[in-house]
């Protein structure tokens, strides 16, 4: 379904707002290139695969959608960021290859695990079979995924993780279908349930050895390095592996080496560091007599979540040209010097390939407002702290910010220190509040003007709004809750606007923990995001970004919120985009299910407790008839704030 969006044009500020607000966000600096403040205010998205399209503006895509029945919270999909990605990495490897004359080819291959959605899956087999990209399975389901797609000729599916006689026997015999099915060994115990299923079916398997390195990456995932790592073999484990294939005339059947870099590795020299050490294992097994044709170096390949460019755990302080490069120089040079053929390079790059191509949108509710716009005036009997606060205000200037904000906190503390021991009212305590939100107001505007005032905005932050958004975090951004994870954060309208707030965000759940508290800005990672006050005549949109790796995956059933609406586009060189698939979110009846409710039994016993009260005069019949239709379309309905 062809849907044509046309640009917005200019609402009310100079396109000099809309660029300092891109600036204010960092848009430019995180933004790889894929998104654009249009002087209308509202985020747009650029198509990477056609730089000379029209930016289609996000509020445009999602009030198209809305008219379609597909409402916020939603999870849009851009097939043509996935793309791009994919074509990013297999060009810098063959790039790499043709510069410095590397002589063999590079195969790409994506981790089932870091987006095991059927679109998404679908669309990586789709735009990579004319770049022989392939997959990794890491359980039986991710190899019944991978088995049920018509690969390109030579595309590898590559099985990792602990696999039993039913794993092995599949992989093994859907070599006959013509799949270059790969079994990586992670065991010597592994090995030898290989070795006995492969004898029964008298199949010859395609076979790899995981090898743990020594070298330990730093960042986030540093133990998914190292030896001390969960999967893989060392040294001494790796030599017993090659002499039962060996004793088991199977050794000729090791063609891939596997030795996992780690995981969003921030720093390239240990990307150089963990290649070399690879290197030396695939040339010792080769003299060993293994004819290994396959070097893989798993995952590794970060993504640049905030811009800085540097080796940080949100961030990366190399390219994918500068990765590809460095692989394959090292790798090269460390064949020639040990006179061994060139191998085929295999990288699982996932969250470089996925993370660009799906953002999440939600609305604001509303907000709970850190500020009051007038004061509050003490009132005789008031505690002398009442006066010492409103005095304040009587010295509240420029140079004084400091001293004006700690003399308000103290004495707005000491204040409620009063309340929890008797000693004043509720509506004195309430005056309180409200004399030091309005002494807040002013200090917020006073620093506003202050070149100089980062201590002070740093307590200030501290005092932001709360803007209340219908998400759930623990559904939709589980990293972000469980890891700190960090994902730009935008308003997707209003941007040709300077934003006259902070706030957090909070989700729709009931839970303290259901909320974002840290946000990348230009120039540092803030405790507060700028938004813009609430507008009363059409919704406020929140997007975040570069979502698209493990975070559809791992999400829970937090207060029982399901899947949000899904939406995949394809972006089209006259401006529009192509609506490619539509997911609708769980309703509450799936959710229900998902933990073991009958939806049928609910109403059947929701029923008997409504006749109960009927029958006892409590409830009259219409009222009966309105509780029972609205407790079945609220069964029937989106899990989210509708």
């Amino acid at each position: 379904m062809t849907v044509s969006v046309s640009p917005a044009l200019t609402r009310t500020d100079s396109p000099t707002t809309a660029q300092a607000t891109a600036e204010l966000y960092g848009i430019d600096r995180w933004g790889h290139g894929f998104f654009e403040v249009l002087p209308s205010g509202d985020l747009a998205l650029r198509n990477p695969l056609n730089p000379d399209a029209a930016p289609l503006s996000l509020p445009d895509i999602v009030a198209d959608l809305q008219t379609r029945g597909i409402e916020a919270p939603l999870l849009l999909r851009v097939g043509d960021y996935l793309r791009a990605a994919m074509q990013d990495v297999n060009g810098a490897f063959t790039d790499a290859i043709e510069k410095t004359g590397y002589r063999n080819t590079y195969r790409g291959v994506f981790p089932i695990k870091v987006n095991q959605q059927a679109q998404v899956v679908d669309r990586i087999v789709e735009y990579g079979r004319e770049m022989n990209f392939g997959l990794e399975a890491g359980s039986k389901p991710e190899l019944v995924i991978a088995l049920s797609h018509r690969l390109a000729p030579e595309a590898l599916i590559v099985c990792n993780g602990v696999k039993d006689a039913e794993f092995i026997q599949l992989a093994t015999l859907s070599r006959k279908l013509g799949f270059n099915t790969v079994i990586v060994l992670e065991s010597p115990k592994e090995a030898d349930t290989v070795i006995e299923v492969c004898k029964d079916l008298d199949v010859e398997p395609m076979l790899g050895v995981r090898v743990k390195l020594t070298n330990t990456v730093g960042g986030k995932w540093a133990k998914s390095s190292g030896d001390r790592s969960t999967f893989g073999m060392n040294t001494e484990q790796l030599v017993t592996v090659m002499d039962k294939l060996r004793d088991a005339n199977m050794l000729h059947c090791l063609q891939l080496q596997h030795s996992h870099l780690g995981s969003q590795v921030p720093d390239v020299n240990d990307v150089r560091r963990s290649v070399t050490e690879a290197c030396r294992y695939f040339t010792e097994m080769t003299r060993e007599g293994a004819p290994l044709t396959h070097l893989d170096l798993g995952g590794g390949l970060g993504f640049d979540y905030t811009g800085e460019k540097r080796a940080a755990e949100n961030s990366i302080n190399y390219t994918v040209a500068e990765y590809a490069t460095n692989v394959v120089e090292l790798v090269g040079y460390a064949m020639d010097e040990a006179q061994i053929a060139h191998p085929v390079l295999v990288t699982e790059s996932g969250r470089a390939v996925a993370a660009s191509s799906s953002m999440l949108i939600f609305s604001v509710l509303e907000a709970t407002l850190y500020d009051a716009p007038s004061a509050a005036d003490p009132q005789e009997g008031d505690h002398h702290l009442m006066t010492d606060l409103a005095a304040v205000a009587k010295y509240l200037s420029a140079d004084r910010l400091q001293e004006c904000l700690n003399d308000a906190t103290f004495y707005r503390d000491e204040m409620r220190a009063l309340f929890r021991r008797n000693y004043i009212d509720l509506r004195q305590m309430a005056r309180a509040e409200r004399m030091h939100m309005w002494l807040m107001t002013r200090i917020r505007a006073l620093a506003a003007e202050v070149e100089d005032g980062s201590d002070v905005d740093e307590q200030l932050e501290e005092m932001s709004d709360i803007y209340h958004c219908n998400f759930s975090l623990f559904q939709s951004l589980p990293d972000v809750w469980a890891i700190d994870q960090l994902h730009p954060i935008t308003p997707l309208q209003m941007l040709d606007q300077t934003p006259d707030r902070r706030a957090i965000l909070s989700d729709i759940t009931c839970d303290s923990d259901g909320k974002i508290d840290q946000f990348i800005l230009s120039d540092r990672v803030a405790g507060a995001l700028p938004v813009h006050s609430l507008p009363e005549d059409h919704p406020y949109y929140m997007g975040v970004f570069f979502v698209g790796a493990y975070q559809e995956t791992l999400g829970d059933l937090h207060n029982l919120f399901g899947d949000t609406n899904v939406v995949t586009i394809e972006l089209l060189p006259e401006g529009g985009f192509d609506l490619a698939h539509e997911q609708e979110g769980d309703t509450i009846a799936e959710v229900l299910s998902y933990v073991e409710y009958d939806p049928t039994d609910c109403i059947a016993a929701f029923r008997r407790i409504v006749d109960s009260a009927t029958s006892a005069g409590r409830l009259a019949s219409s009222e009966r008839r309105d509780l029972m239709r609205a407790f079945r379309e609220s069964i029937a309905g989106y899990t989210y704030y509708e």
